[in-house]
């Protein structure tokens, strides 16, 4: 049974677009792939890190608030409504297209969507560090 409004969307940071460059092929090559799933992407802009993750990806019960936004300096990519064989295809589908890694993912949980989004930057890079052994960040 197909879940009805429970689109697949991905908030998507990029810190070098923000610059006037740097990443912007990376970037049309994930949309690329995005759109051939038929996965709707919101950009979240530098103004928008102290909002709400479920603010961002526009779930019920969220709203904008006015907040400091703290800089995030890497890329970030937030899935909502994805199964877990989704989440794989649009892996697969990046690494197909050539699309470098993006190590800071997540999925949207309860938890999460009430932190903002600069809070899941943080956590997360708390995590790759951990699994990577990697103090790069």
């Amino acid at each position: 049974m197909k879940m009805a409004g429970k689109k697949e969307m991905v908030l998507y940071y990029e810190p070098d677009s923000q610059k006037g460059g740097g990443n912007t092929g990376k970037s049309a090559k994930l949309k690329g792939v995005l759109v051939r799933m038929g996965v709707r992407i919101k950009n979240v802009a530098p103004e928008q890190t102290g909002q709400t993750v479920g603010f961002l990806a526009g779930m019920e019960g969220f709203e904008e608030r006015q907040t400091e936004n703290p800089v995030i300096e890497e890329e970030v990519l937030v899935m909502k409504n994805f199964t877990s064989g989704r989440i794989d295809q649009l892996l697969m589908g990046l690494r197909q297209a050539g699309v470098p890694r993006i190590h800071l993912k997540a999925v949207i949980t309860d938890t999460n969507s009430s932190w903002s989004f600069y809070q899941l930057y943080e956590e997360l890079k708390k995590e790759h560090k951990a699994m990577s052994g990697n103090d790069r960040g």
